[in-house]
């Protein structure tokens, strides 16, 4: 496995080279050093480097020679050039052509690690900003629904398997995780994708306008009903109709329900005639409908009928893998909206959009990146602009509490895969922290199947 941070210095002293070197590697990084510019750019032809260290004034090929064939042939490594205290004008010189930074020499060892951490986490960003980017481009499109982590891919199959019947479907999940884009989805996977898509939110309709909503009226039916009106059952006829919180009917709108469903025929309320319709049905919980059919809040049979094809939705705090492919999404669509300058998350704050719970879900997380792209000023977005719920979430993840009695392996597969997240899976980082090689950590993430 490639390391997260590869680099490469330049310079022809061997003592500022070997000096260099024990700075760098006592920061988990692995670093390799040369001592001509020639024998760098033959290292770059077959070895992808992170971060080029180079001094200015080298033997033969020099610092801004060097720093022009990188720009040219791998733009995409950062160089941070070395000089003399009296040259600084040649370091300023080199930035114009595309350097990130310069230190001066005698090296500041204060200094000096800032500017590489620095240079190395905008190469970390550059580089997971295409990867996403890449991402989006060729995952699976499912309406407007994005992730590529496990839990997803399990819905995107039980999309694909049920979308072409009409078998009824009932999609759970906690409110914000998208059930209605999962039963977009379905429709424009089935043979009714040309039909109409109709929605009824069951939670935000009193009792006494459920009948009317659902099936329709004729003219006086009751005070108000001035015209002829049709029901979303009828609306829907050679297409969907999706029932979002189906679990906050009432009893008597159950009842009405279950019978619709069973014989997709109905009269309006007020009418005589008996309408006959082809609409197949998927409706939406965020609660526990087994639990409401014991206690005798919810009828069985409508359950049962509801419940042939249950597709589960995870929260997001269980695919956390799928943050930064939201983030960038929601990030390009609010951009274009409010029409803003372009802007990037660094790597610091996505960890903590990371470690957040999200009890509100990708609609919370929406909501988020809309704030920040409003509120933010800068192209970077830090985790000095997140919401102090969120700032909050990576503090509490460096801490754990660990009840007596715990199994030992337990706590050592968390303390290792909490590293991991803080360190965005630098393994020699996180091996250096926990106080063990890097060989040891690999042994460790495969005994405890923990997953980068």
């Amino acid at each position: 496995m490639k390391p997260e941070a590869e680099i490469l210095i330049v310079d022809d002293e061997v003592n500022i080279r070997s000096a260099l070197v024990t700075i760098l590697e006592k920061r988990g990084h692995p670093v390799v050093a040369v001592g001509s510019g020639e024998e760098a750019w033959a290292f770059m032809q077959h070895t992808p480097v992170d971060l080029l260290l180079t001094d200015i004034k080298l033997p033969g090929m020099g610092g801004i020679e060097l720093l022009r064939r990188v720009k040219d042939g791998v733009p995409e490594t950062e160089v941070v050039v070395m000089t003399a205290y009296g040259s600084v004008e040649t370091a300023v010189e080199a930035m114009r052509l595309g350097a990130y930074d310069y230190v001066t020499k005698p090296i500041e060892k204060d200094r000096f690690p800032v500017v590489v951490e620095k240079a190395l986490e905008r190469r970390r960003l550059a580089v997971e900003n295409r990867r996403l980017r890449q991402d989006l481009q060729t995952r699976k499109h499912y309406e407007r629904m994005i992730g590529n982590s496990e839990p997803m891919h399990q819905v995107y199959e039980l999309i694909e398997q049920v979308a072409g019947s009409d078998i009824t479907v009932l999609i759970v999940g906690e409110s914000g995780t998208g059930k209605e884009l999962v039963a977009r989805a379905m429709h424009q996977k089935s043979p009714r994708a040309e039909g109409p898509f109709v929605t009824l939110n069951c939670g935000a309709l009193p009792d006494n306008l459920f009948e009317s909503e659902l099936f329709g009226y004729e003219r006086g039916a009751f005070t108000g009903a001035v015209s002829t009106k049709a029901g979303r059952f009828e609306l829907a006829d050679g297409g969907t109709l999706f029932l979002d919180e189906v679990g906050e009917l009432s009893p008597k709108a159950q009842v009405d329900f279950l019978r619709v469903l069973e014989t997709k025929e109905f009269r309006r309320l007020g009418g005589t005639r008996v309408i006959k319709v082809n609409t197949r049905v998927l409706a939406a919980t965020n609660r526990n409908l087994e639990e409401a059919v014991k206690s005798g809040a919810f009828r069985d049979d409508l359950y049962y009928r509801l419940n042939v094809i249950p597709i589960q939705l995870p929260p997001l705090r269980n695919r956390s893998e799928d943050i930064p492919l939201l983030v960038e999404s929601f990030l390009a669509e609010f951009i274009q909206a409010h029409q803003k300058d372009p802007m990037e998350v660094s790597p610091s704050a996505m960890r903590s959009l990371k470690l957040y719970s999200w009890p509100g879900n990708i609609r919370e997380l929406r909501n988020v990146i809309e704030r920040l792209v409003v509120t933010v000023r800068e192209k970077v977005i830090q985790p000095v602009h997140l919401p102090p719920e969120v700032q909050a979430s990576r503090e509490e993840a460096r801490t754990m509490v660990v009840t007596l009695g715990t199994a030992l392996e337990g706590i050592e597969r968390e303390v290792i895969r909490r590293t991991l997240a803080e360190v965005t899976n630098h393994r020699e980082r996180a091996a250096a922290l926990l106080g063990i090689s890097a060989r040891t950590l690999q042994y460790k993430i495969k005994e405890y199947g923990i997953k980068d």
